[in-house]
């Protein structure tokens, strides 16, 4: 019992009422098997052939799990099969993109089929109209929307819409497999940036010598006695690392050969030996590999964006959006005559990244390349 005079608020009341055009509770945005039957009894509209629609039911619903397979295997081969060496990258990307396929073209053949011998042939007639729809409009949109979704079997055909969902979860995935790539290294952060800073040119051998210059693709050191033609050119790895492409990312190099007048204040002539210049291959724009060689004028074209530099004056920046020379490598030969490293570049090659500014400074400080 109580006392309180004022009238109790009915229970009815406090639940918020329903906003127009939002579905009522306990129905269905897609309806039912059973409208979706109904529904496709509408005059122009040519139902498939049960026993065909059957058929390639099974068809679509045999794709898709070939799309859901397909998706599982490309992510156990992203995951299993490495990249480092060109046989170990070849096959990865072999693996990678003929699941990738696979997966997209089993989910593409499916709805082709789907759409092409279960869905009703019909033809559609777009009427124009004004911009300000009506509330009738909006009930035929509405109309349209549920009679296309009934249309497609999408309510009916429920072994189609399972094998559809599992398809397509798998596939979503894959992008972000794909997001590994940004930190493969597994590093802290100041590992990873020295190793951006640094390429294996500053590394020794087992026995503690310096890396020889070796010729890219046949992996035969280059003796400066048989480099000896003026305007030559030749593009080196360092010996050791003649198939390992994240080194090789950042250590391939141009050797140029040039006559003593014709090398000008911009190079390092303690880095050179007996006319021979070695330069990063990585250009300083975005990383494009810049070989491309004009003999008479000494420049060094980047394909990509046409940066131009000159190979005569501390390969220079004369042409293009690139903002740096190409870093120079200090190089010498040892007691056999055969090219060698005496060291790193001193100034990080290839495009900017947010370290590249404080370890420039720093060469610049010391007098060096920048």
């Amino acid at each position: 019992m109580t006392d309180n005079e004022h009238e109790i608020e009915q229970p009815d009341e406090r639940v918020p009422k329903r906003v127009i055009g939002t579905p009522a509770p306990g129905t269905s945005m897609l309806g039912t098997a059973e409208s979706a039957e109904a529904d496709q009894d509408v005059p122009g509209v040519t139902l498939q052939d049960p026993a065909k629609a059957r058929k390639a039911e099974k068809i679509v619903a045999l794709c898709f799990t070939i799309t859901f397979l397909a998706a599982i295997a490309f992510i156990i081969s992203y995951v299993y099969f490495q990249v480092g060496s060109p046989e170990a990258t070849g096959t990865s990307n072999l693996a990678l993109g003929s699941t990738l396929t696979i997966a997209i073209l089993g989910l593409a053949v499916g709805i082709v089929i789907w759409v092409r011998q279960i869905m009703p042939k019909y033809s559609l007639i777009q009427e124009r109209h004004t911009m300000a729809s009506e509330e009738a409009d909006r009930d035929v949109v509405a109309d349209t929307f549920l009679r296309g979704a009934n249309e497609s079997g999408f309510v009916k055909h429920k072994l189609l819409r399972r094998t559809l969902l599992l398809a397509a979860a798998p596939l979503g995935l894959v992008p972000l497999v794909l997001l590994r790539d940004l930190d493969n290294n597994r590093m802290p952060g100041a590992r990873f940036n020295d190793q951006l800073r640094h390429t294996v040119w500053g590394e020794k051998t087992k026995e503690g010598k310096p890396l020889r210059l070796v010729v890219e693709g046949t992996g035969q050191p280059i003796r400066a006695a048989d480099f000896n033609s003026p305007g030559g050119i030749l593009s080196v790895v360092p010996e050791g690392y003649e198939h390992d492409l994240n080194a090789l990312a950042k250590a391939t190099l141009i050797l140029i050969k040039f006559r003593p007048e014709e090398i000008k204040g911009g190079t390092r002539l303690n880095w050179t030996h007996d006319g021979i210049v070695a330069y990063s291959k990585i250009c300083t724009h975005v990383g494009c590999p810049a070989a491309l060689y004009e003999q008479n004028t000494h420049h060094i074209l980047c394909p990509c964006h046409q940066s131009t530099f000159d190979a005569a004056d501390g390969a220079k920046v004369i042409f293009g959006p690139a903002a740096r020379p190409l870093p120079q490598l200090p190089i010498s030969v040892d007691a056999e005559g055969f090219l060698i490293a005496q060291g790193d570049f001193e100034v990080p090659v290839g495009p900017s990244y947010w370290e590249r500014g404080d370890a420039e400074a720093a060469a610049r400080e010391k007098g060096g390349q920048a």
